[in-house]
């Protein structure tokens, strides 16, 4: 893959990430997710990279309502990956319209994604059925909510959040990022989930 060619894929899988829900947000919402919520970028970087996201035409609309200009599905992003920060703050300029064309034309690049994106999909609720640390969840969200000193239900609306930014993560991942982030010993953490 080409330097441009990876530049290109950092932008669109941070977009995939931040859009992920489908509907236009705010410039001050796209900042958080990408410095508070994914921790890529400092707030400054990331405010910078939003306004260097809309100057190169990645993102269109007012700063109320940002909508990316690029075609987003299939784009997928591997587990622990993260963006290189200069490729935010530095974008180069989208490939245009004609790529999605192009793309359902030649059946390139996005779709063979897609289908694993679906596989990957509809595979989760059955890996986490079958993943004896789900039956944890329960437990360890009342854990954490007591060392934190949160309530369970911010312990719950914090890991969500974390789930659908990181899409394929199962609930007792985000759990345990939750627990790190309030700082917590994740020895104990860790021993209540060895459950191999």
């Amino acid at each position: 893959m080409s330097m441009s060619q990876e530049d290109t894929q950092d932008v669109l899988r941070v977009l995939a990430i931040c859009f992920r829900e489908g509907a236009s947000l705010d410039a001050l919402d796209l900042e958080r997710v990408m410095s508070f919520d994914m921790e890529w970028l400092s707030p400054e970087e990331a405010e910078a990279s939003v306004q260097a996201l809309i100057k190169a035409g990645w993102l269109s609309g007012s700063q109320e309502a940002l909508t990316p200009t690029v075609s987003l599905q299939g784009i997928t992003s591997p587990l622990g990956w993260f963006p290189r920060p200069s490729r935010l703050l530095q974008p180069s300029n989208p490939i245009t319209s004609e790529e999605p064309k192009r793309d359902k034309e030649s059946r390139s690049t996005p779709l063979p994604n897609a289908p694993t994106g679906e596989a990957n999909a509809k595979a989760k609720p059955a890996q986490v059925n079958d993943d004896p640390r789900s039956k944890l969840t329960p437990r360890l969200t009342k854990f954490i909510a007591r060392q934190s000193q949160l309530a369970v239900e911010e312990v719950e609306r914090r890991a969500e959040r974390k789930a659908k930014a990181l899409t394929y993560a199962s609930h007792w991942v985000c759990l345990a990022l939750v627990a790190r982030e309030q700082g917590l010993a994740m020895e104990d953490i860790t021993a209540a989930l060895s459950v191999y």
